[in-house]
């Protein structure tokens, strides 16, 4: 009979230095249904981001193809395609901030919420992060400013876009227009109609420092979503 008592007592001291849960039954349920719809949110916002971008690369193409395939059609055409793409970059900027509105959210329950669960042990990060998602669900807010997310998608994706426009530009005018022999014939070249060469020199040279500035600017001053290596080696997740 003592040594049954004994057993008990043993595993009560099993029991309790066993793993404890971090949060209520009730809490956890709650927040993972919570975690889930974000997370929906986030993707379906991120579906939006690559839909402008499709529309900005293939309306390119499609301008690409008509500029090269018949030498009658000016280079003025580039124009039109970069103020399309120029477009679908503010349409773009406007959806990544929803999206980085409601990302922001579950990387706030990634490391508040699910981290003490997933260790088992208290949260290290309290604060008063709770209350700062309920003021959000309350009055959503952005987190970043229009110029920001304007880097963020020019970093991403437009810069290259914008880059291959001008260059297909340039390219246009060197192949289909008159005899290019110096820097003074190209500048002349530039002109179209009643539209001066000095505009469109303007357009395309302000156009190319203007991108590449804020690209600059962002990769230099903004850390992104993911850095590009953590703590963690790559050859622990290979096992």
């Amino acid at each position: 009979m003592p040594a049954f008592e004994d057993d008990q007592f043993l595993l009560g001291e099993e029991v309790e230095a066993g793993p404890r849960p971090v949060y209520s039954q009730d809490y956890t349920t709650a927040m993972a249904h919570f975690y889930r719809g974000e997370v929906g949110r986030i993707m379906v916002w991120r579906q939006r981001l690559d839909t402008t971008t499709t529309w900005a690369i293939t309306s390119t193409g499609t301008i690409f193809t008509v500029a090269f395939s018949f030498s009658s059609v000016p280079h003025l055409i580039f124009f039109f395609n970069l103020a399309i793409v120029l477009m679908m970059l503010w349409i773009e900027a406007r959806r990544y901030r929803f999206y980085d509105a409601f990302r922001a959210r579950v990387r706030m329950l990634e490391a508040h919420f699910l981290m003490p669960v997933l260790m088992q042990e208290k949260p290290k990060l309290e604060g008063n992060w709770r209350k700062l998602v309920a003021e959000d669900l309350l009055v959503p807010a952005f987190k970043i400013s229009m110029f920001e997310s304007i880097g963020r998608r020019l970093k991403r994706n437009y810069a290259f876009i914008i880059s291959i426009v001008l260059t297909a530009w340039i390219t246009k005018i060197l192949i289909h227009g008159d005899a290019i022999t110096s820097m003074k014939t190209f500048y002349s070249a530039l002109s179209v109609g009643a539209i001066p060469s000095w505009f469109v020199a303007l357009v395309m040279t302000g156009t190319f420092v203007a991108a590449t500035s804020i690209t600059v600017y962002i990769a230099r001053n903004s850390s992104g979503e993911i850095t590009e290596i953590g703590k963690s080696s790559r050859t622990n997740w290979l096992g």
